[in-house]
């Protein structure tokens, strides 16, 4: 069974930062690519930024100069450093890690979401 937990998110001023971490555990082969989406009230759910196996990023325009996405194979874990945070960011930020759970099969999970708010 896989899981995966995330944590960091919380109340922040107007150009504050925070980094928030999600780590997947259970039993599986590989993780292939790890993501964030965030989710703010009466929207689509949105890509924010994606990191390949081999490190490759990518960000929605939005975000570019303000967040970074990192991953610690060794752990499992994905990262999203958030920067000069703005209210437009207030979000629940979901993690998607695409995980090979055995050679053959592989799929997509989601973290159970984190709460972001920016606001004076």
């Amino acid at each position: 069974q896989v899981q995966l937990m995330e944590s960091g998110g919380g109340l922040v001023q107007p150009g504050g930062s925070l980094r928030l971490s999600c780590v997947a555990t259970g039993s599986f082969y590989s993780i292939n690519t790890m993501g964030w989406y965030r989710q703010a009230p009466g929207q689509e759910r949105e890509l924010v930024a994606v990191i390949t196996g081999r490190g490759a990023t990518n960000y929605v325009d939005s975000v570019k100069g303000r967040f970074t996405i990192a991953r610690d194979n060794a752990k499992n874990s994905v990262y999203l450093q958030m920067n000069s945070l703005k209210p437009e960011d207030t979000a629940v930020y979901y993690c998607n890690v695409h995980i090979a759970v055995t050679l053959t099969t592989a799929r997509g999970y989601w973290g159970q979401g984190t709460q972001v708010t920016v606001s004076s």
